[in-house]
């Protein structure tokens, strides 16, 4: 652990992020919930109905209802990421390791852990990854 390390090691209050990440958690699954149950049929549901030839449903409509499909597709996918991310969080509280940089061993910034509950980098390692 470097010096920078050593002077913001604090005490992180793991129960204030364990609630974080269980609030957040829920809102996401909510989330997930929702997208599934506004659109339970897949995109390929939606374009069979070419297959079918003319009909009520327009080009158009059809190619909206895609569109639509898989934006709610992606915002699901990343949702899912996030619960994965979020699980991976609690799991670090439970072993003791929550709050610590996997890249540099360094304690990450309760301000960057309250923005983002479920980071695994400080910021140092996070802006470095960017580049």
């Amino acid at each position: 652990m470097n010096d920078k390390g050593r002077q913001m090691s604090t005490q992180i209050d793991t129960e204030h992020f364990r609630a974080r990440l269980q609030e957040e958690r829920s809102k996401v699954l909510a989330a997930i919930a929702y997208l599934q149950k506004e659109n339970p049929g897949a995109t390929e549901d939606i374009t069979g109905d070419l297959a079918q030839g003319p009909g009520d449903n327009h080009l158009a409509d059809l190619a909206t209802d895609t569109i639509d499909r898989e934006i709610d597709d992606t915002l699901e996918e990343n949702s899912a990421n996030v619960l994965r991310e979020i699980d991976a969080a609690l799991k670090r509280i439970d072993e003791g390791t929550y709050g610590t940089c996997v890249a540099g061993g360094e304690p990450i910034e309760p301000e960057r852990l309250e923005h983002l509950p479920w980071a695994t980098l400080c910021a140092e390692h996070a802006r470095g990854r960017r580049g």
